[in-house]
């Protein structure tokens, strides 16, 4: 086939990256690895643009699989992009496409004047930490290894969340009697235990015991349901730890009105991340 005389014309790697993750929990074929771990990153073409306008592609995640994998040629299944890469990736896909600089408005919680910074998003993928997964937590004679979601169970995840906040709101609004609402609240809060207790399981990597090493989910999903409180609590409070130790950092602020200094949160959906762009 002839080459293309306009190829030289073709986009080019912008900015290359590190992933937290350091290649750690990417499937065989999901990754192709390089030989100083460094990751060429693309500008968004057009079609990409497009894409993560559409609200369906969005929901469904489909969007921001298409994006990566676009912009992201090493990554060949983003589906199976490990959570603790997310947000660096996509920082790194808006810095390569529209420069490291991202302006936000934030309004100042002590005399609520609104102001307009400017955020350097290479300063904020530089503070992007992964958690340490190789420190087990220890009950009794139990030690809990942990490991990060992929994209596939963070989204059937948020998926799953809205569909229950959806029925909730419905059944606020229903016109029914307080016991058919209890029943079905009922349902839809065992339904919520469910996933909650799925969620845990996908975020555990294996269970030592003293004669095995249990890496099943069914089999921790099992215990995870017929445990008793203390273990369930202490395994839940080191998944919300290690997932807030590698979230993104508040952004240190001070007021231009008043001279208050606050933080503000911030995060990188798709639809907030990239909209202020265009």
């Amino acid at each position: 086939m002839t080459q293309n005389p306009l190829s030289r014309y073709f986009r080019q790697p912008a900015i290359h990256i590190r992933l937290p993750s350091q290649g750690r929990f990417y499937p065989p074929g999901a990754l192709t690895e390089t030989a100083n771990n460094e990751y060429p990153v693309l500008p968004m073409t057009t079609m990409d643009e497009i894409t993560y306008r559409t609200p369906d592609a969005l929901f469904n995640g489909s969007a921001v699989v298409s994006v990566i994998e676009s912009c992201m040629p090493n990554i060949r299944d983003a589906w199976r992009v490990p959570s603790v890469d997310i947000d660096t990736i996509l920082v790194a896909i808006r810095i390569a496409t529209y420069g490291h600089t991202m302006d936000i408005t934030t309004r100042c919680p002590n005399c609520s004047t609104e102001s307009d910074y400017s955020v350097d998003l290479r300063r904020v993928m530089e503070r992007i930490r992964a958690p340490d997964y190789d420190a087990p937590l220890e009950i009794d004679d139990l030690k809990i290894f942990f490991k990060t979601m992929d994209y596939t169970q963070i989204n059937e995840n948020s998926m799953r969340q809205f569909e229950d906040q959806k029925t909730m709101q419905v059944l606020q609004d229903a016109d029914l009697d307080d016991k058919q609402k209890l029943t079905q609240l009922g349902e839809v809060l065992k339904k919520i235990t469910e996933f909650t207790s799925l969620a845990m399981a996908q975020n555990i990597d294996r269970i030592q015991t003293p004669d095995h090493v249990v890496t099943n989910t069914d089999h921790i999903l099992e215990l995870l349901v017929n445990s008793d409180r203390n273990l369930f609590s202490k395994i839940r409070a080191r998944i919300i730890e290690i997932k807030q130790s590698s979230e993104l950092r508040p952004l240190d602020m001070k007021c231009n009105n008043c001279g208050h200094e606050y933080q503000q949160t911030y995060t990188l959906d798709m639809t907030s991340f990239f909209a202020d762009a265009s």
